[in-house]
């Protein structure tokens, strides 16, 4: 417990300081900032080799922070995530109170309500959604574990969270995009 505080305090001073981690998540490892800071973002993108028009998803940490960025959530985005026995993330319509630069074309953002509880009490010391991308190079398959991650990618990023490395997951969420009209398109199972 006293290690992911300790972990917890590193990595926030890093990203109040606008800089990128690379983190476990509930899925696979990450690269995360301030999803409010439009430059650290850009970091990420250009660490990444991605164009800025693919977005990112966003972790929450709950319903309040879901609200702050949803003015509308569709009763069935609770319902799904009621009954998804996995991390699922959900494509929703028109965030607000995060940086431009993390939205997609359509006016969409992709978030996953967390518990791992690093990624979680981070959030709840930020007061703030915290970015998530794959820890590779675009293009590049995504690591299943902390050893597949690529030196460029570690040396890229500010901080590296020393929790779980030899976690292994081959996993990334379900995917699932809810529009305002409710309907749902499964994107990625």
């Amino acid at each position: 417990m006293e290690e992911i505080t300790k972990e917890v305090h590193k990595a926030f001073e890093i990203i109040q300081n606008g800089g990128i981690i690379l983190y476990p998540t509930d899925t696979v490892w990450g690269i995360g900032c301030d999803a409010t800071n439009e430059a650290a973002i850009k970091k990420i993108y250009a660490l990444k080799q991605r164009e800025e028009t693919k977005s990112m998803i966003v972790l929450m940490n709950g319903e309040k922070m879901m609200y702050h960025v949803f003015k509308e959530i569709p009763e069935v985005a609770w319902q799904i995530l009621d009954l998804s026995e996995k991390p699922t993330t959900l494509i929703l319509d028109n965030p607000r109170n995060v940086a431009a630069n993390i939205i997609a074309e359509d006016k969409t953002l992709g978030v996953r309500i967390v518990k791992e509880p690093f990624c979680f009490k981070l959030m709840e010391r930020m007061k703030k959604p915290l970015v998530s991308t794959s820890a590779n190079i675009s293009g590049q398959p995504t690591p299943k574990s902390f050893q597949e991650i690529s030196p460029e990618i570690l040396k890229g990023v500010d901080y590296v969270v020393n929790l779980h490395r030899d976690k292994k997951c081959d996993k990334p969420s379900t995917i699932i995009k809810l529009s305002s009209d409710s309907q749902v398109k499964i994107i990625r199972k």
